[in-house]
């Protein structure tokens, strides 16, 4: 059963997931602290190349299915216009300013 975005737990990452949804690159920048990292399938990826391939010019969308970690992992069902549907892994570093320092994605 997919877990609805404003019911997530972790503040950071409840506005992640709605930045995605929603295609607000903008948005989705002002969570992520200043040099902030990411891994896909246990390679660390260009960020701004990553994200932009990804998410925003392929329509990516998550719809979460479970949560854990104080809500800082899930697991989604990720689908984006390049890949299709699969369910993947995602989780979360966030700093003491509440925004994310670094997130790791790979299929689940």
């Amino acid at each position: 059963m997919t877990i609805q975005t404003a019911k997530l737990s972790d503040p950071a990452v409840r506005a992640f997931v709605a930045a995605v949804n929603s295609h607000d690159r903008e948005g989705f920048m002002t969570l992520l602290a200043p040099g902030a990292t990411m891994a896909d399938d246990g390679t660390d990826r260009d960020l701004a190349d990553w994200i932009d391939r990804e998410i925003f010019s392929s329509n990516g969308h998550m719809d979460v299915d479970n949560e854990s970690k104080g809500g800082r992992s899930l697991i989604a069902r990720y689908r984006n216009d390049t890949w299709g549907e699969m369910r993947t892994r995602w989780t979360f570093s966030v700093g003491d300013d509440g925004r994310i320092t670094r997130f790791e994605t790979g299929q689940a």
